[in-house]
């Protein structure tokens, strides 16, 4: 089954990447820090097109800002509007 590269809401990791996680010869610790490694890539990304530099050229404080934007939208216009649904 081929999974849709984009999706409505952001998908941090892929049914068929749980699966490679799963699969891979690592403890339960390891395999958490890998799920979250690649979700956090993921959400860097997003994070260095909107600020449009390069992932690398990201800074800490462009993260951090990112992050009280992002939870700012959520709780003035709900979670719907924010780019992370939690």
């Amino acid at each position: 089954m081929e999974l849709p590269s984009q999706s409505a809401t952001p998908q941090f990791l892929t049914l068929e990447e749980a699966a490679k996680v799963d699969a891979a010869l690592l403890s339960s610790p390891e395999k958490f820090l890998t799920r979250l490694t690649i979700s956090s890539l993921r959400l860097l990304k997003q994070i260095a097109q909107e600020y449009e530099v390069k992932i690398e050229n990201l800074t800490a404080q462009q993260v951090i800002d990112w992050f009280e934007k992002d939870g700012k939208i959520r709780r003035e216009q709900g979670i719907e509007a924010a780019y992370l649904k939690w």
